[in-house]
């Protein structure tokens, strides 16, 4: 639903991803989804599926693995336009 100058996408636990067309340079981002263990079972496995490079690291020096920070798992994968994207299931500095 646009809401000003953005499109918006309302997500499951009341946050919203917030999009505005841009019409100079776009600089990567990074972005961090907290999922439950479920969830991160099916996005690893769309990532696996569509052959999707990953790492268990934001600097991309440990590839076609997870990481178990925090006693969670996380990795970190590209997107089209270079962002960094990440989902863990355990929040930066433990539960």
């Amino acid at each position: 639903m646009p809401y000003g100058p953005f499109l918006v996408l309302e997500l499951a636990n009341n946050c919203s991803l917030d999009f505005m067309q841009e019409h100079g340079t776009v600089h990567p981002q990074h972005y961090a989804f907290l999922v439950s263990e479920p969830e991160f079972d099916e996005i690893f496995a769309r990532i696996r599926a569509r052959g999707v490079p990953y790492w268990a690291d934001p600097r991309h020096r440990q590839p076609s693995t997870i990481n178990t920070n925090d006693g969670g798992r996380g990795l970190y994968w590209e997107d089209a336009d270079g962002h960094n994207l990440e989902i863990i299931t355990v929040p930066y500095g433990g539960s």
